[in-house]
């Protein structure tokens, strides 16, 4: 994860307080009231965490509906961490399109591989591939042909 960039923090507490959010059984909201004052919200962009958390919990099932087309398992039975990563990133690639896919998709990643479990961050991988090329077609289509020039 590119360090330090207030984007970053944000999705590294969003996933944190989703995370909680799912073993709790509590609204996220209450959540990212806990993790603003718990991070240094001076290293993150607030209104963009704050952003991914609501947007994320309103949207909780498109968001699980869109998923339901790359994993291979139900939802419920994937690691919270890794099912709060990919939601993110699902939200991020239907309502950020400014955001580049391999943004995106490399930032979840990371997020995976600091949270998950041991191979976590390739079924991540895996599965955020599979929704780029539903989600992000044309970006996706160009970033497989870039790389297969090089």
């Amino acid at each position: 994860m590119a360090g330090g960039l207030p984007r970053s923090h944000a999705r590294r507490a969003a996933v944190q307080a989703l995370y909680q959010s799912l073993v709790n059984g509590q609204m996220p909201v209450k959540d990212g009231i806990d993790f603003i004052t718990a991070e240094n919200s001076d290293k993150m962009d607030v209104k963009y965490f704050t952003m991914l958390i609501n947007g994320v919990a309103k949207d909780i099932e498109t968001l699980d509906a869109e998923l339901a087309f790359a994993v291979d398992r139900n939802l419920a039975d994937i690691d919270p961490v890794e099912s709060s990563v990919l939601r993110i990133a699902v939200y991020e690639f239907i309502n950020r399109p400014e955001i580049p896919y391999r943004v995106v998709l490399n930032e979840a990643v990371e997020l995976a591989k600091a949270f998950g479990g041991e191979k976590g961050h390739k079924y991540v991988n895996g599965v955020l591939d599979k929704m780029g090329s539903k989600l992000r077609e044309v970006e996706y289509k160009a970033a497989k042909a870039g790389r297969a020039k090089k």
